[in-house]
């Protein structure tokens, strides 16, 4: 039998053995950079999808087709262009707007085959409403009513232009013309702010738009209508326009309030709400069943791990009529209560089965209590575990969907933020195609989860029971 046979015969921890050191390194640090590559493109694809989703939530469109990276949401020129006409509009380059006493300087450049002449087009601010449903509702002031449009002027020029069938360059003749839009002096006393000012610039056939101050919001009627949903955006307004639209138009018609903060609001308490009566029936429950000796004791331990099989779609009619009879529908406290024990109750049992039962046999000849051993002594050793249970509560009770859905109805100011995004998808996307805000909304409510993971990171990552001891 030859060597090479003995060696494909030889198992592989014989085969180490026989290895040289520097050679079984190698071996070890390849393995080990295929994990590491294996690892950074999961968290790349992860990340990669992630990202392109927010840079979607920016976008007017953000189903067109193709989708495109490049556009003046996250074009810095267009950051600057905008600025400038915010101020020019309110003086404002952060947020734009228009107001009394703005002037704005608009430009927009056409260009057609040689030997068409180019004509000014048609410019209008038109009666747009901001969105659909409440936000038309809401809405009070229009620019049309209080902007002055004039052409205060035009100059020619011409540009080169490839034919992408021949390759072949030709020059082409351009006109830009210079537009006006002024806050009418007649009322200007007590005149509001105005958050949006919408153009329309109608060419005829044959004449296209190759530039302007800004980039249209759309192009309508086969290209000949360059519309703007809003010049003087500001910088900021125009980069989150999705994101400001998110609390402005989705408010209550009868209090003005924004529903959608309301929704964030309401899930924080009762996220907070949840995690308090999770921590003091966890630490309880779970005390008792670590340390405790009475009947009983495994089988209601029993229970609570069946009770994490049952899906929360099996119980959730008995646990709708307790809490109908209760009167508590259409309330926090139904949403808080639904579900406060489970895997909770367990992670603190098994942490202080781990506690060493010395320090709390110390503190019983010294007189202390059950209950005073509890809060004085384990407890403030268990903050690893707490805060753990306490982030898995809060992230559950955040993201929950269903116990929101079928315990609170109504009104739309009581829903949470996982419901009202629901609203949101069936106010504005569907028929209406507002998808950019529904996208938004979604990034709004992951902030709370995103800070406290940051916050927090190294109690999830870490289980070091033993710094809690200590």
């Amino acid at each position: 039998m030859t060597d090479t046979t003995l060696t494909t015969a030889m198992p592989a921890a014989a085969l180490r053995q026989r290895l040289p050191p520097e050679a079984l390194r190698r071996r070890q640090f390849f393995a080990l950079g295929w994990t590491y590559l294996v690892i950074i493109g999961v968290a790349t694809v992860m990340l990669g999808t992630f990202l392109v989703a927010f840079v979607a939530s920016l976008k007017v469109d953000p189903l067109e087709r193709p989708f495109r990276l490049a556009f003046d949401q996250v074009n810095p020129l267009a950051w600057v262009a905008a600025a400038d006409l915010g101020r020019q509009g309110a003086g404002d380059p952060w947020w734009g707007g228009f107001a009394p006493g703005g002037r704005i300087v608009f430009s927009a450049t056409y260009t057609a085959a040689p030997g068409t002449e180019i004509v000014p087009p048609d410019a209008s601010v038109p009666r747009r409403r901001p969105g659909s449903g409440v936000a038309a509702a809401l809405t009070k002031y229009y620019a049309i009513d209080y902007a002055l449009l004039t052409e205060t002027g035009s100059a020619d020029g011409e540009m080169s232009v490839t034919d992408p069938a021949t390759g072949a360059s030709e020059i082409w003749p351009t006109r830009t013309f210079t537009y006006e839009i002024a806050f009418d002096p007649a009322k200007a006393e007590g005149g509001p702010w105005i958050e949006r000012t919408p153009l329309d610039l109608s060419a005829p056939t044959g004449q296209q738009l190759v530039a302007s101050t800004l980039n249209p919001t759309r192009f309508e009627r086969r290209g000949r209508v360059a519309s703007w949903d809003n010049i003087t955006p500001g910088a900021l307004g125009l980069v989150f326009n999705n994101y400001r639209r998110v609390i402005t138009e989705t408010a209550d018609l009868q209090t003005g309030n924004s529903l959608f903060a309301g929704w964030m609001w309401n899930s924080l308490l009762i996220a907070v709400g949840r995690v308090a009566m999770t921590l003091v029936v966890a630490s309880l429950a779970g005390y008792a069943l670590a340390r405790l000796k009475f009947h009983g004791a495994a089988l209601i331990f029993g229970l609570v791990l069946f009770s994490m099989t049952i899906p929360a779609q099996v119980t959730f009619i008995s646990n709708y009529l307790i809490f109908r009879d209760l009167g508590l529908l259409n309330t926090p406290w139904a949403v808080i209560t639904v579900l406060v024990v489970g895997s909770h109750v367990l992670l603190m049992k098994q942490f202080f089965e781990t506690f060493p039962k010395e320090i709390e046999e110390a503190a019983m000849v010294d007189g202390a209590s059950r209950l005073g051993i509890l809060t004085r002594i384990v407890l403030p050793n268990a903050m690893p575990a707490v805060i753990v249970n306490a982030i898995m509560a809060f992230q559950a009770a955040w993201n929950d969907f269903f116990w929101p859905l079928v315990l609170i109805t109504s009104p739309p100011s009581a829903l949470t933020v996982q419901v009202g995004l629901l609203s949101l998808r069936r106010s504005y996307g569907g028929a209406q195609g507002d998808w950019g805000l529904v996208l938004a909304g979604a990034f709004v409510s992951i902030i709370p989860v995103l800070v406290l993971f940051i916050l927090f990171q190294r109690y999830i990552v870490s289980n070091q029971v033993s710094e809690g001891v200590k």
